[in-house]
């Protein structure tokens, strides 16, 4: 069996942009190591997780790993507290929170304060939160992640809680129990409410409400945002929440599912935690910040755990960021710095060899004229495998529209990925 490569860049997809001439920032970057990929497979488009549903990453990486969301959905909140390793156990409260900048009364100024919250700031502000912050009859673990991001579980001794809740976050909807990007987003927070009438819904709703509006007076007037205020930055003085878990789902682990053993590299919690509840290693690598020098120790790294494992998930998150920020000219950047650091030692150290299977696709398309996650098909080039090129351009979404995979379902990538690496 041949080796498996998958490698996903997070929010890659895209629409053509004027300023680009016409162009997408995946086909406006100058990224000769994608492009002889594709020169060398086979292009298609994906449908991560189907028509008409802009798929938060949790729910499309589930997809994407071939696993069908509406079958196997964890919830985003779960997958973010396994992934920073806080305790969890059915009846338990999850939830993915964002640090923002709120104004006068629950108006919002900025979901992700401006990007420009350090790491080591969002540490020392969730500490001083689990440290003041009260909540009548519950607990709470509130812990910081990667920058805006951060995980809130909640415990109450005496009851079960309900994931039927409904956001503070108002950039994030559901479809049935899977969490949904909203194209149209309103700058005020939201109140939590519950989406059935059980006592663990009307329950975890009040405490949702309790802890938005106790953290924001921690929060305030925080030294940490006494400072960013001195210096011209926006304060993280608001917890926006999303996405409650309340159980640990029982789905068939990875290596029994599709008879391989992967391990993955990731950088964000909710892709660890994907990881960890089917089974998959986990290959400790160093976050990027941005900085796409970083990918070049990724790509020596998987190399290295390539004899290791049947398959390896990477999961770059560069091209997202400057999706959701509609910075076009930056995406294509950021591409363009992954394809010279990561792919070009990658491509280099795979040359010769006829046993690896690469692919290479998106979780779901950032695109940069609406700022969110759409529905928009992702560009899928698969590499090796005995494959006869498709001759189809170099990597984008216009030539993946025209290359002979064709137009798949997110869950079927994975299965066609291991096909080829069988020699079927």
């Amino acid at each position: 069996m041949r080796k498996v490569l998958y490698v996903i860049l997070d929010g890659l997809g895209d629409r053509a942009v004027a300023a680009l001439g016409g162009r997408t920032p995946l086909e406006a970057a100058h990224t000769p190591h994608l492009d002889a990929l594709a020169a060398g497979g086979q292009q298609g488009l994906v449908v991560t997780v189907g028509e008409g549903i802009a798929p938060e990453s949790d729910v499309a990486v589930t997809a994407i790993l071939g696993y069908d969301p509406f079958q196997h959905h964890a919830g985003r909140g779960l997958l973010e507290a396994l992934g920073m390793d806080i305790p969890f156990r059915d009846g338990n409260l999850a939830l993915r929170g964002n640090f923002a900048t709120g104004g006068e009364g629950r108006r919002i100024l900025d979901r992700r304060v401006g990007r420009s919250l350090r790491s080591e700031e969002a540490k020392e502000l969730a500490q001083a939160v689990q440290r003041e912050v009260q909540l009548p009859g519950a607990s709470f673990r509130f812990e910081a992640s990667v920058g805006h991001r951060c995980v809130l579980v909640l415990y109450d001794p005496q009851l079960h809680l309900s994931g039927q809740i409904s956001n503070t976050d108002p950039a994030y909807g559901r479809v049935g129990a899977l969490g949904v990007a909203r194209t149209v987003v309103r700058d005020e927070v939201e109140t939590c409410v519950p989406l059935d009438g059980g006592p663990g819904a009307r329950r975890a709703a009040e405490l949702v409400n309790e802890f938005t509006e106790r953290s924001r007076r921690v929060l305030e007037d925080h030294p940490v945002n006494q400072r960013r205020r001195s210096r011209g930055e926006p304060p993280a003085n608001l917890v926006l929440l999303r996405d409650a878990s309340d159980h640990v789902p029982q789905i068939p682990p990875f290596a029994e599912r599709f008879g391989a053993r992967f391990a993955c590299f990731v950088e964000m919690p909710v892709e660890r935690g994907i990881a960890r509840l089917l089974g998959m290693g986990v290959v400790e690598v160093p976050p990027s910040g941005r900085d796409p020098k970083v990918y070049t120790r990724w790509a020596e790294e998987a190399l290295r755990q390539l004899d290791r494992w049947d398959g390896l998930y990477v999961h770059l998150k560069g091209p997202d960021e400057p999706g959701h920020d509609g910075d076009w000219d930056g995406k294509r950047a950021v591409v363009e710095g992954i394809d010279e650091h990561f792919f070009g030692p990658l491509c280099h150290g795979l040359r010769g060899r006829g046993d690896v299977v690469v692919a290479v696709t998106a979780d779901h398309a950032t695109v940069c004229e609406v700022g969110a996650h759409t529905d928009d098909p992702v560009p899928l080039v698969v590499w090796g495998g005995g494959v006869e090129p498709d001759g189809a351009g170099g990597f984008g979404e216009g030539a993946a529209a025209r290359g002979r995979l064709g137009r798949l379902r997110g869950v079927e990538v994975l299965p066609l990925l291991l096909e080829r690496a069988r020699g079927a």
